[in-house]
């Protein structure tokens, strides 16, 4: 069963998570090597981002707070809980050159702010109130179809997703996949290769590429494959909210 868009809102409240281990050293990770990968692939991948038990703990949480039935998708609240908040805001500082340099390529007028609250006051003063961050968790012939989180007038162009299970033993399928429509070609498929903690940074919706003219808009989206077997459990944590 397809995980439908738009979701119910999440039953895990505000406050503090119990994570085993030691926060991921965001600030420590190769940004400019990341920015390289994000303008050439609209992804950027962040293996073993979060230990093993610390993905173990979340993916636990998530199926805690699930209900029986068919997979979904669980919205989590606009106050994230810690250490969840934390991790976005950090991840947002070292997101906004890039998020500004691809709206400089573009041709757009508006920059983002540096921190991420006044990103998201922008939001809300635009009627911008809906969250987007996410655990997701997919039983057999659950899947997500591919898809954009780009409502509104104010989306920032990159998000983080994580994978809290891992493929081969807690569920086979599943794949995290994206799609690259470029201007009078045909779209280009990609698979990222995602196993327990890892990470990736991909693009919303949008993104800059360099042609003979100038630069250009790409269009990408994304989706999760069908789950074959067990339970596929990951989350997503996007940077605006949406109308």
């Amino acid at each position: 069963m397809q995980a439908e868009l738009p979701l119910a809102p999440h039953p895990v409240r505000a406050g503090r998570i119990a994570v085993d281990g030691d926060a991921p050293a965001i600030a420590l990770l190769d940004w400019d090597d990341i920015a390289a990968q994000l303008d050439a692939e609209g992804y950027a991948l962040l293996p073993g981002w979060l230990a093993p038990q610390q993905a173990r703990s979340l993916g636990r949480l998530a199926a805690d707070a699930a209900p029986a039935g068919a997979g979904d998708l669980y919205r989590l609240p606009a106050a994230l809980p810690e250490p969840l908040a934390a991790w976005r805001e950090a991840l947002y500082r070292h997101l906004v050159p890039i998020a500004n340099r691809w709206s400089e390529r573009l041709g757009a007028a508006s920059r983002y702010p540096d921190e991420l609250a006044d990103f998201l006051h922008r939001c809300h003063q635009a009627r911008q109130t809906r969250p987007l961050s996410r655990f997701s968790l997919l039983r057999e012939d659950g899947y997500v179809a591919l898809h954009q989180q780009h409502d509104g007038e104010h989306v920032f162009p990159l998000q983080c997703v994580a994978l809290l299970s891992e493929p081969g033993r807690d569920f086979t399928g599943g794949e995290f996949v994206m799609t690259e429509q470029r201007p009078r070609m045909q779209s280009r498929p990609m698979v990222l290769p995602l196993r327990l903690g890892d990470a990736a940074l991909i693009a919303t919706a949008h993104r800059p590429a360099r042609g003979a003219g100038g630069d250009y808009r790409v269009n990408l989206k994304h989706a999760i494959s069908r789950v074959r077997g067990g339970t596929r459990i990951g989350l997503d944590l996007s940077f605006h909210d949406a109308p």
